[in-house]
C-alpha cells in the first residue's frame, strides 16, 4: 500500500503562485508514475499533470493543455516526493488537488489510478 499526503494548498490571488508537495509512504515509488488530478464542485475530476519513469533514472513529465507554460511537475525520489509548481494562477484554476500515483511507467492520464491522496484545496480570487 501506498499513502500519499498533499500539503501546499491555500488562497492566492490571480496571477499569484503555488507550490503544492505530496510525500508518498509506505514503498519507494521511483519507478511509479506519480502526478496530480484536480476536482472543482460540480465538475469532474481532471489530469492536471504527471512525471513517469523512462529509462535509468530518467522522467518525463506531461501536462494537461490548459496548464502547460503555467504549471512545472517535479520528483524528489530520496524523499519520495512529487511537487507541482504553479505560476501565473487563474480563478479557474480553483479545485482541489488529489496527488496520484500507480505503478505503472505509463502516462498519469491514461492508467488506472491506484492511490490517491485527501486533496488540497487551491482557490485563487479575482
Amino acid at each position: 500500500q501506498v499513502q500519499l499526503v498533499e500539503s501546499g494548498g491555500g488562497l492566492v490571488q490571480a496571477g499569484g503562485s503555488l507550490n503544492l508537495s505530496c510525500v508518498a509512504s509506505g514503498r519507494t515509488v521511483s519507478r511509479y508514475v506519480m502526478g496530480w488530478f484536480r476536482q472543482a464542485p460540480g465538475k469532474e475530476r481532471e489530469f492536471v499533470a504527471g512525471t513517469r519513469w523512462i529509462r535509468s533514472w530518467t522522467y518525463t513529465a506531461d501536462y494537461a493543455d490548459f496548464v502547460k507554460g503555467r504549471f512545472t511537475i517535479s520528483r524528489d525520489n530520496d524523499k519520495n516526493t512529487v511537487y507541482l509548481q504553479m505560476n501565473s494562477l487563474k480563478p479557474e484554476d480553483t479545485a482541489n488537488y488529489y496527488c496520484a500515483a500507480a505503478d505503472s511507467v505509463g502516462g498519469l492520464d491514461r492508467v488506472k489510478v491506484e492511490y490517491w491522496g485527501q486533496g488540497t484545496q487551491v482557490t485563487v480570487s479575482s
